[in-house]
């Protein structure tokens, strides 16, 4: 069976609540235990219902990863841990430029360094810094958008 992409409905909110969950413990290990709660509320109460969701299904229909974008911003892009190095990034994100055309756009933690290479592959460029994150906390941003030039 064949992974598909379709658009966010309730019924995955716990599902994807968790995978952002377990993605984050594991990539954003510059977040203090505190740090992580903050931004799980945020995400449990209300964060998916903000942006426009797309999530990855494995064949039996189980959420692997999701994208939420907002226009041609990228606000999250996270996937099941156990899946981690398997394309469903890039598939999201090739899912996302199809909908919304290649001027993309995405902010990444400046201290998560695997997130920012990935970006990177894909073809995202660095235009922009902020010292503190959408929440006004101390974690740099680095801003990015798509150059097709150096899309491969």
């Amino acid at each position: 069976m064949q992974n598909k992409i379709v658009n966010y409905e309730e019924m995955y909110h716990d599902r994807l609540v968790n995978i952002w969950y377990r993605a984050v413990c594991q990539t954003h290990t510059f977040l203090t235990e505190q740090d992580i709660q903050y931004y799980h509320n945020m995400v449990q109460n209300g964060a998916l219902k903000e942006v426009e969701i797309w999530v990855e299904l494995i064949g039996n229909n189980e959420p692997i990863g999701f994208v939420g974008v907002d226009g041609t911003k990228i606000e999250m892009l996270f996937v099941d841990p156990d899946y981690h190095g398997q394309g469903i990034g890039s598939r999201l994100i090739k899912h996302i430029e199809k909908l919304k055309g290649t001027n993309l756009k995405v902010d990444v933690n400046e201290q998560n360094e695997g997130a920012h290479a990935f970006y990177k592959r894909y073809g995202f460029v660095q235009t922009g810094r902020s010292e503190l994150d959408g929440s006004g906390r101390p974690f740099p941003l680095l801003h990015l958008e798509l150059n097709k030039q150096t899309r491969h």
